[in-house]
């Protein structure tokens, strides 16, 4: 006889895993016992060497699909002769991480039980087990039990004490559990707050939906609206009163048949769309009978599955698709309180289906796509967060991440903590959201930062939050940022040259970057290219009318013959002022942004709107492209105050040529993407060359471009680079906390 005393230490919480421990602990008749801590799970057992070396190898392989082990430490421990095994009471530790897990979809036992009429659970909408249900959006403290959850002010009855306490049964310390007789009920609410009388809220709200009406709906992590997506005037009444006029709507379809039906989707895009994870999926639309106001001029449908049994339950009367978009007035957080819902959503929608399970932590929809066979996630939220990423710094450091796509990130004994998906922080609203779930992480991991790494922009609101601060303060450049989350999530700690093309990130010397080319460690880079700087004119407001920087390109291409050569979509504009201020620079920064140059592009090619959406133009002009074409535009690359500097001068004026000549903008939308795929593979090989560095690691919203991505990613690995990318940590402004808390730890390591 043999005892060995063992941590596990990982996502090991919430996620069935003591109960899993009892079993096999039984089944290898071994004594001793198991629990909860703020360190992981401790495990403690005596038997034959055989059979604790059987429990051990079950540990590391069998272990429940949502738990996640970072690491198991096996001791030696005297005999104590335990009489029999145990789960025994959670511990809570001082300065520890515990890993949070996860909010997770409803799993296939609890869909069969809402299934089965002679379940107890019979259409129960608050179904769960330890496979599945809330976890995060629940969490008020920890140890992980359910005094610590919102489900505290819930009594289980009989039955559902007995399967909590019964260790053979899958509901075995689930914190979440519940049933009709002791659980979370639904109602349905009208636009007046007063509560719809019926024996079914939720058939009542799909008898609605039918209808063509506009139900809030209260998920795991807040409200979403909800409409029947079939239904071409529910789904315009819906974009009206959200002032919403043209970013794609979410879906949510009953099942993956439904999915197949409107989607062309392949068994990766399919094994992500199934997942416990249930994230929303971009996927490649078929033509189809669905209204083309879901996603105008979008070759892509965000879609998701149901996650929860009360959206499973929805999907019963004869629904196949629906809206599913997030219940937030444009550029708000997500709603997730019930009086709030309706206070604020009044105008919106016309029906709340809601529930007195409360919400802890909002979160969004997580937001993922599949590119060469492998997920790449955009937005990391419901069922990816929070992230944890192990790193050797044992600083207290807090990074404020981004204005745009906020999340913040966290450093306590060698481990980083991400936050899920925040939003953009340009009012107070989604200010306060960023404070209060900041304030709810450190109070859960008693965690006081030592130091706070904020952007350099020094109009943003973390430069001014940082000043706050009685801190040790490291301020991080916005591009430096990017490359660096990407080469911690992919491990590398070698100099790299870095892509990073995205929007806007305040460079060093003043102005605008976004089409960069950096030599990178932890500590420091150097820039050693970028693509040719325009003006900006009116700034920041340029962003949201294309039209004004394809002028700016225009001017740079042709000088004061711009007027002879502008295109006659953009001759009706009042072009006077802009070039006025171009050339006096009148509240026009230089930039060189990537996505400035594709803003540019699209309004020659006919965008001639305002931007209602991040990317709008950027996602037409790549939707045009059908990649038929093989041709480029030309280009420089000069050598200058020692960078490469990409000139733009001859695209610009190749593509006015191609529009002079009637050329379909599909063509040029592909040469133009084959252009910004051989000049970035180009400047590699000359900064290669130079620098001896081998390592590219491309980052920025940009490369949500799936065609610029592929292009580049796949011809650097055909001429021999070794290119990392993003998976788990997203590429756009999201990525930026974890790159701004790797480098303060590495600049204040002494």
């Amino acid at each position: 006889m043999v005892r060995r005393y063992i941590t596990v230490k990982g996502i090991v919480q919430g996620v069935g895993f003591r109960p899993f421990v009892y079993k096999i602990a039984r089944e290898n008749n071994l004594k001793g016992w198991v629990k909860n801590t703020s360190k992981g799970v401790y495990i403690d057992v005596e038997g034959t060497i055989e059979k604790i070396n059987s429990f051990t190898y079950n540990l590391k392989h069998k272990s429940p699909i949502v738990s996640k082990i970072e690491e198991i430490i096996i001791e030696n421990r005297q005999l104590v002769n335990y009489k029999g095994f145990k789960i025994e009471k959670s511990d809570r530790e001082k300065d520890t991480v515990t890993l949070i897990p996860p909010d997770m979809g409803i799993c296939k036992d609890c869909l069969r039980d809402i299934a089965n009429p002679k379940n107890r659970r019979y259409r129960y909408p608050f179904t769960n087990c330890t496979n599945c249900g809330p976890r995060f959006s629940i969490i008020q403290k920890l140890p992980y039990d359910r005094p610590a959850t919102t489900m505290d002010k819930f009594q289980m009855c009989d039955n559902c004490c007995y399967e909590y306490m019964n260790p053979l049964n899958r509901r075995f310390h689930a914190q979440p559990n519940a049933c009709p007789s002791c659980g979370p009920k639904v109602e349905l609410i009208d636009n007046c707050g007063y509560k719809i009388i019926c024996i079914d809220p939720i058939k009542e709200a799909a008898k609605f939906i039918k209808k063509g009406k506009i139900i809030a709906v209260k998920g795991l992590g807040g409200f979403h609206l909800s409409c029947d997506a079939k239904n071409k005037k529910a789904v315009q009444i819906l974009r009206n009163r959200k002032h919403r006029p043209k970013k794609p709507l979410a879906l949510m379809m009953k099942d993956i048949d439904t999915v197949k039906k409107y989607c062309n989707i392949n068994a990766k895009e399919e094994e992500v769309i199934t997942s416990n994870k249930r994230p929303i999926v971009l996927l490649n639309r078929k033509i189809s009978q669905l209204p083309e106001n879901i996603a105008p001029n979008n070759n892509k449908l965000g879609v998701m599955l149901p996650f929860t049994p009360l959206h499973y339950l929805l999907f019963d009367e004869n629904i196949e698709v629906l809206i599913m978009t997030s219940a937030n007035p444009s550029g708000m957080p997500i709603i997730y309180r019930n009086k709030e819902a309706i206070e604020i959503l009044k105008p919106i929608a016309d029906y709340f289906l809601i529930h007195n399970r409360d919400i802890y932590t909002p979160i969004d929809d997580s937001v993922v796509v599949v590119t060469l066979n492998k997920e790449r996630v955009l937005r990391s939220a419901r069922g990816y967060s929070p992230v944890y990423i192990d790193i050797k710094n044992k600083r207290n450091i807090l990074a404020c991440g981004s204005q745009l796509k906020n999340t913040f990130a966290l450093s306590k004994n060698n481990k980083i903590f991400i936050s899920q998906y925040i939003g953009n922080i340009e009012n107070l609203e989604t200010y306060n959201r960023f404070e209060n779930i900041l304030s709810h992480i450190k109070k859960i991991y008693n965690l006081t930062p030592s130091v706070i790494a904020y952007d350099i922009h020094p109009n943003y609101w973390s430069m001014e939050y940082a000043a706050r601060q009685d801190i040790e303060k490291i301020p991080v450049q916005h591009h430096h940022a990017h490359i660096v989350s990407c080469m911690v999530e992919n491990d590398i700690d070698d100099n790299v040259i870095g892509i990073t093309y995205d929007g806007i990130g305040y460079g060093t010397d003043g102005s605008i970057w976004g089409g960069e080319f950096l030599l990178c460690d932890y500590k420091d880079f150097k820039r050693v290219g970028h693509i040719n700087y325009v003006r900006m004119p009116g700034g920041d407001a340029a962003t949201k009318e294309p039209w004004k920087m394809a002028i700016s390109y225009i001017y740079n291409a042709y000088g004061n013959e711009v007027y002879k050569y502008m295109p006659r979509v953009l001759k009706d504009r009042n072009i006077g002022p802009v070039l006025y201020m171009i050339k006096n620079n009148i509240n026009s920064p230089q930039c060189s942004s990537m996505g400035r140059l594709f803003d540019a592009v699209s309004a020659i090619t006919g965008y001639t709107g305002r931007i209602t959406f991040e990317g709008e133009a950027a996602i037409l002009l790549e939707s045009m492209a059908d990649m038929n074409e093989n041709s480029r535009y030309n280009y420089d690359i000069e050598f200058k105050n020692e960078k490469y500097i990409i000139n733009t001068n001859r695209i610009i004026r190749e593509i006015i040529k191609d529009i002079n000549i009637g050329t379909g903008y599909n063509f040029i939308s592909n040469k133009f993407h084959n252009t910004l795929i051989d000049f970035s593979v180009e400047m590699c090989n000359i900064i290669a060359e130079k620098y001896k560095i081998y390592k590219i690691v491309l980052s920025g919203g940009v490369f949500q471009n799936e065609i610029l991505f592929k292009g580049i990613y796949e011809k650097l690995l055909d001429q021999g680079f070794e290119v990392y990318t993003h998976k788990i940590i997203p590429c756009n402004d999201s990525g930026i906390s974890l790159g701004q808390i790797v480098i303060a730890g590495a600049n204040c390591e002494n």
